[in-house]
């Protein structure tokens, strides 16, 4: 099966982001990533990094519905849901559906909201659905949601629990610009906003189609065993209090498939598996040191399992299987 359709998509996607944003091809291809199959992102960094900014693109890039909620500690459960209240004038109960109900959700500072707020994501998230005073909804498709958080702030702040975390495909880390991009981004934000000339140029359609098809991507046995024996590492880590569970190899697996056609193959390499470790796995280790964890030493736990762990030759990942 060819894939021409998905990586086409994506590039007209990427290309579209990038005449707003400057440089960050490699956090724009990880957004694709994530709405390709069909995942959610957490973007993490300090403010003014463009966080909002990006997601905002991607959702402009696509012919879908979106919803921008700014999350504050007096944000509901319901304010995000929707509520069933009563008309008056046809005197009988009516559902007003909150933001939730759309394509593309970006969640503005999502550590603002308190916990029991963050948990109602959980549902929608996970099983595309939300159920409200006992009657279970079906969320559109594609359904993605897109949180961003500043890690520095403390004050304020409602730490996001490990069940919420792994709800995220990715965790992705914006980082600052380089000399020459800080320049290019003065430049192009000088006289007025390029977001605003943007327009969408992939359809609902073809996201769906790009959603159904990745999946055929083939994947060896040797890629499958490298893929568990990364995550079963990440479990017997002397730093690590608890692992990867199987939901996390089984993100690993489904980056690896979108970012193996991304790079032009109909196929899985131990490279794509290795590109993609840091951001699927980041977020769904908890470590013994909670001091070491703020100081992001989960990429170095990974990149040590990474080179502990032995690469599947070549060889064995191009014997078709059947």
């Amino acid at each position: 099966m060819r894939f021409d359709h998905i990586y086409e998509l994506a590039e007209k996607v990427k290309s579209n982001i990038q005449r707003v944003i400057v440089g960050k091809e490699d956090i724009i291809e990880l957004l694709l990533v994530a709405l390709i199959s069909s995942g959610h992102v957490l973007l993490e960094d300090v403010p003014g990094m463009g966080k909002t900014l990006l997601a905002k693109c991607l959702a402009k890039s696509l012919d879908c519905t979106f919803k921008r909620v700014q999350f504050t500690p007096d944000l509901l459960p319901s304010d995000l849901s929707g509520i069933n209240y009563f008309n008056q004038k046809i005197g009988e109960f009516e559902f007003r559906p909150g933001p939730i109900f759309t394509n593309i959700l970006l969640a503005d500072e999502i550590n603002r909201a308190t916990p029991r707020t963050q948990s109602s994501l959980l549902e929608c998230m996970e099983e595309r659905q939300v159920t409200i005073d006992g009657e279970t909804m079906e969320l559109q498709q594609p359904f993605m949601v897109i949180a961003t958080q500043n890690p520095i702030e403390i004050q304020g702040t409602f730490p996001l629990p490990e069940a919420q975390l792994d709800r995220f495909l990715l965790k992705v880390e914006m980082g600052y610009p380089s000399t020459s991009e800080g320049i290019e981004i003065l430049k192009r934000f000088k006289e007025k906003n390029p977001f605003d000339e943007i327009p969408p140029v992939v359809s609902r359609e073809e996201i769906l189609a790009a959603q159904r098809d990745y999946v055929n991507v083939y994947v060896s046995d040797d890629i499958l065993r490298y893929i568990v024996s990364i995550v079963e590492k990440t479990r017997k880590h002397n730093d690590v209090h608890l692992g990867v569970s199987p939901r996390g190899s089984q993100a690993l697996l489904r980056a690896s498939q979108v970012y193996a056609i991304l790079r032009g193959r109909d196929y899985v390499i131990p490279d794509d598996v290795k590109a993609m470790a840091k951001p699927v796995l980041r977020h769904r280790m908890i470590l013994r040191n909670v001091m070491a964890a703020k100081g992001g030493q989960q990429d170095e736990i990974i990149a040590q399992i990474l080179r502990q762990v032995p690469v599947p030759t070549e060889e064995r990942l191009w014997e078709r299987e059947g």
